[in-house]
């Protein structure tokens, strides 16, 4: 019997010996490791009560209006997320608001559900373009309203706020309780506002409030606001929310670059008659940790600085508000921006890429949306208009390139420390960090035209040896006024022709640079973040 028990736990002992592999990873938990994960967070303790009771509030709303964009990308989420048993695969549908790949392309990475629609779910899904522009609707390129067709195959069109009636009403409610809360004055007009907005899709007076605001710790951005998810006129604004709590030290550092608008906008390198309307100056430049991130914000790539409102009409009156996310700004830096940077750039310049010059293209991209020409100069409309599906790719072209153009100008007149190859190099960094985002990315598709006119402008030298890239400082800062022509020329031109040969041309990936997107990729770098954020993670 003792035999017997001893071998029985040798045998034991034998099995238990031999390794046990680890399952191999699946192509779609690849997916998911390609985001890296960072914790939304920021010192409350400076918060009133009543301004710490509000932020759940807040949240409360946010996640409606995330709700609200899942049924503008894709429809019913629940549904998609039943028919799915691997886990990753809900979580990647998550981090993309459907089952395509937003970072690549829009690529679909579940069997069988074919193309992204271009117009996403804001138009029937069989209208074409030529049956939309002969549709006789006063309202059709509204920016609230649905397009759908009925039973007799017409179209007709739907505004959001009856759309989405049961979420807009709770949002609507939840925005007055909040209001109740605001200590200060500005803040509370706004939320009050804002909350009768949702109930009529009439943004302006609560925008031109929003405008107002100057002293809030808090701060909420919502409802349906920008235009990238429609890509088949850019006419449908997105919902979307971010939950900010201000960083006061930072925000006194920016505070005097607005008042430099005006004079950098009669400067701008072009004919005077596209440079001949007047930024606002009677608005701010501030910096803040995001604590919620919802709905188009928060889909693929996210985003890390604010220009807001897009209304033409408070742009023209008061300018825009920017807002820097210096907390997600800094995770991308660190995670993502540094490791490309080791990978791409020349080893004699990467002591220029630096956060502060990050920091400050980033802020400047912002800040450059307020120069140029909102209207064109030939009677076409706005520019957005214009350009229709187009105008948001050139658009942040314009604020990318003006950004750099505004850091130059500055630098000369000694307001902005450090190197001013910092700034270039950082800026060259940066078009590989947002390159990844592919082609259905207004920012990616910007930063290819960027890219390959730069090449050509010889802005960089290419070590194809070693797969890394050295700015050329003098031929660098002549690419940046050239192209900050063409856009300009473009966009008051509503030239709609020469923007789509100019993204046809140029907004697409050589080979040379494919194969060093390549070595990012197997170099696991990620392509982006994805937030852990929500009322538990606050303490609150």
């Amino acid at each position: 019997m003792k035999k017997l028990t001893s071998l029985f736990l040798l045998g034991a002992l034998s099995f238990a010996c031999v390794p046990v592999s680890e399952p191999e990873e699946t192509e779609m938990q690849k997916k998911v490791n390609e985001y890296s994960e960072f914790t939304l967070t920021t010192d409350l303790s400076h918060l009133s009560e009543n301004q710490k009771k509000m932020i759940p509030i807040l949240i409360e709303v946010a996640q409606i209006m995330d709700d609200i964009f899942w049924k503008e990308a894709y429809g019913d989420k629940n549904a998609l997320l039943d028919t799915l048993s691997e886990e990753a695969a809900k979580t990647f549908v998550q981090y993309n608001y459907g089952p395509w790949d937003r970072l690549r392309g829009n690529e679909p990475f579940i069997a069988g559900v074919g193309e992204k629609p271009a117009g996403a779910q804001y138009y029937p899904l069989d209208m074409t373009k030529e049956e939309f522009e002969a549709f006789d609707s006063k309202d059709k390129a509204s920016l609230y309203t649905l397009v759908k067709r009925n039973k007799d195959g017409q179209l007709y069109t739907v505004p959001y706020h009856k759309a989405f009636e049961n979420e807009i009403k709770r949002a609507s409610e939840l925005l007055k309780q909040a209001a109740e809360l605001a200590e200060d004055e500005g803040f509370k007009k706004y939320l009050t506002l804002r909350s009768e907005a949702l109930l009529t899709d009439d943004y302006l007076a609560s925008d031109l409030a929003w405008m107002d605001m100057k002293n809030n710790r808090i701060d909420f951005v919502v409802g349906p606001i920008e235009n990238y998810e429609d890509q088949l006129f850019n006419y449908k604004a997105a919902h979307e929310a971010y939950v900010l709590i201000k960083d006061i030290k930072w925000s006194e550092r920016l505070a005097k670059f607005v008042s430099f608008l005006p004079e950098l906008q009669a400067n701008l390198p072009v004919a005077d008659e596209y440079k001949k309307e007047k930024p606002g100056t009677d608005s701010d430049l501030n910096a803040y940790d995001v604590v919620y991130y919802a709905g188009d914000c928060n889909s693929g790539s996210k985003t890390i600085a604010i220009n807001l409102p897009n209304d033409e009409r408070v742009q023209l009156e008061k300018g825009t508000r920017r807002l820097q996310l210096k907390n997600a700004m800094q995770a991308k830096f660190d995670k993502i921006m540094l490791p490309i940077s080791d990978l791409l750039i020349d080893k004699s310049q990467r002591k220029h890429v630096t956060f502060d010059a990050f920091f400050a293209n980033t802020m400047f991209h912002e800040v450059a949306h307020g120069l140029g020409i909102k209207n064109t100069i030939d009677g076409k409309g706005t520019v957005r208009e214009a350009l229709k599906e187009h105008g948001s790719a050139l658009e942040e072209g314009k604020a990318d390139i003006l950004g750099l153009y505004m850091v130059t100008q500055l630098h000369s007149k000694g307001e902005i420390e450090g190197e001013l190859m910092d700034y270039y190099t950082t800026f060259l960094a940066g078009i590989f960090r947002s390159i990844r985002f592919g082609a259905s990315s207004a920012h990616g598709k910007a930063n290819m035209v960027r890219f390959n006119y730069f090449k050509e402008q010889n802005a960089f030298t290419y070590n194809a040896e070693k797969g890394t890239y050295k700015v050329n400082f003098e031929a660098f800062q002549k690419a940046m006024n050239g192209l900050s022509e063409k856009i300009l020329n473009l966009q008051g031109n509503g030239d709609y022709a020469g923007v789509t040969k100019l993204f046809d041309e140029k907004g697409i990936v050589g080979a040379d640079l494919q194969k060093d997107l390549d070595r990012v990729g197997k170099a696991g770098i990620p392509r982006d973040i994805v937030f852990k954020q929500g009322v538990e993670v606050l303490g609150l």
